[in-house]
């Protein structure tokens, strides 16, 4: 049967049923788009049998599944893993979604004996049982939001798939998966996947008022779905940047979760471009962004595989701007340093013929910070400025181990103190400048003419 042939009715008429049974809340808004938007009334739309959809099922996934069939609660998997099935890929998780309540599944799962850990979630609906002491499935019970703050929501629950399906965000995570592979999609999102579109189910205001991070969640998925850069639906932009301000209200480490991996998706640098665009810029910390300096990246170096932080990186002007950033965004302590690095020593170069790498060995030997940062981080700086030779000139090339440490110094008369440090460094220097060929013994008898350096350096200074 042709889907786009299955008869539709409006969401209205399901409010209004739903309505006779339990009144939703005033505090949820339901503009007339909403009430007029159309569902289908036969939402399997496909059967799946293919290689991804048979290898979800484990023995814990069976188990799960006969469990559910022996209590009579429907279950069915949602979300993201159905959307990645249909796209041929296999999914890293599965959540479900069933009819039975949070109280009917912590009687079930206790009488079995199952062990249910993480209760927090059992507010929105969501029980976590653990399956043969082996692999954890969040089981969430279908729901309408009642109230919404922009950032969270209280729910009602219900033994409706469609008004379930109608409180998620796009069309494309509004689908369900039986465990015969049928596809339940109640809002077109099957379509919307075929034709590389992202939508959001019903009024695209309303469902971001509803929850503003679904800004940020709606580039992630362009990145994922769509097969070209710039085929946004314009109205949904006019409408993200009407509630940019919304974001002011999310905090940093859920805004940069979204964001990192829309960096790490398909065209990051120009969904990052539309971001800033619509005025999100100014509510994620970046104010005043480069475009510029982002371009100038896009262009030299997208094709490298950037890290998210060298395209938030091209938008800082400065350190004081890494600051600001990270002060909203909550980085890692890992990637706080890299956007540091990327800042500090992008502008920097030393020109030599013979050794060409020479500036970049001296950040990895010199450096202060754990050795295998200083590695990633000047990696990821080749690939910001797009230096392909230099790139691979510096992934072939073999560290050497600096061949003094403190303890040979003592042992050959220095007195433990300020100095160790000064003649350290020194060595060092030395050392590289020559190629890394000197041995301990060869720089040990250096240490007299650097002590004597030192000493007479601080008499000097003391003389003025």
């Amino acid at each position: 049967m042709n889907i786009l042939s299955r008869g539709t009715v409006k969401i209205s008429r399901l409010i209004q049923n739903y309505c006779k049974v339990k009144e939703i809340g005033s505090q949820r808004l339901r503009s007339k788009t909403d009430m007029e938007l159309k569902y289908r009334e036969d939402p399997v739309v496909i059967k799946l049998d293919t290689p991804e959809f048979k290898n979800i099922f484990t023995q814990e996934v069976l188990d799960l599944k006969n469990l559910f069939e022996k209590y009579r609660y429907e279950i069915r998997i949602a979300g993201g893993a159905v959307r990645d099935l249909l796209m041929g890929k296999q999914p890293k998780d599965l959540d479900f979604a069933t009819t039975a309540t949070p109280q009917e599944l912590k009687e079930m799962f206790t009488k079995e004996n199952i062990r249910m850990i993480n209760m927090s979630g059992e507010k929105h609906g969501t029980i976590t049982p653990r399956i043969n002491d082996k692999e954890n499935f969040e089981v969430t019970t279908l729901r309408v939001d009642v109230i919404t703050d922009g950032r969270h929501a209280e729910v009602e629950f219900t033994k409706d798939w469609k008004l379930d399906a109608n409180r998620r965000d796009l069309t494309i995570n509004s689908m369900f998966l039986g465990f015969d592979g049928s596809v339940y999609d109640y809002f077109f999102g099957y379509e919307d996947l075929k034709n590389k579109r992202v939508a959001f189910v019903g009024d695209a205001d309303i469902r971001i008022k509803e929850d503003y991070l679904r800004i940020m969640r709606y580039f992630r998925f362009y990145g994922r779905i769509a097969d070209q850069p710039d085929k946004h639906d314009e109205n949904t932009l006019k409408i993200i940047k009407n509630n940019a301000n919304g974001l002011q209200n999310i905090s940093g480490e859920r805004i940069w979760m979204e964001l990192k991996k829309t960096l790490q998706g398909n065209f990051a640098g120009e969904l990052l471009k539309t971001m800033l665009n619509v005025d999100i810029g100014k509510y994620i910390g970046l104010p005043n962004p480069n475009i510029e300096e982002l371009d100038k990246l896009l262009k030299r170096s997208q094709h490298l595989g950037l890290h998210p932080m060298s395209y938030l990186a091209a938008l800082l002007n400065d350190m004081d701007a890494v600051t600001l950033v990270h002060s909203r965004l909550k980085f890692s302590g890992y990637e706080r340093d890299m956007a540091y690095f990327l800042v500090e020593h992008r502008g920097e170069h030393e020109e030599n013929s013979t050794r060409p790498l020479l500036f970049y060995e001296k950040l990895i030997l010199k450096t202060k910070m754990k050795q295998k940062d200083a590695v990633e981080y000047t990696r990821e700086l080749l690939k910001y400025k797009g230096d392909e030779t230099l790139l691979q000139l510096f992934v072939k090339w073999d560290i050497p181990r600096f061949p003094m440490n403190g303890k040979i110094l003592k042992d050959n008369g220095v007195p433990p103190g300020k100095m160790y440090g000064p003649i350290i460094n020194k060595l060092k220097d030395i050392w590289i400048e020559n190629d890394y060929k000197q041995t301990a013994e060869d720089l040990v008898k250096l240490i007299p003419n650097i002590i004597e350096e030192f000493e007479r350096q601080n008499k000097i200074r003391c003389n003025r």
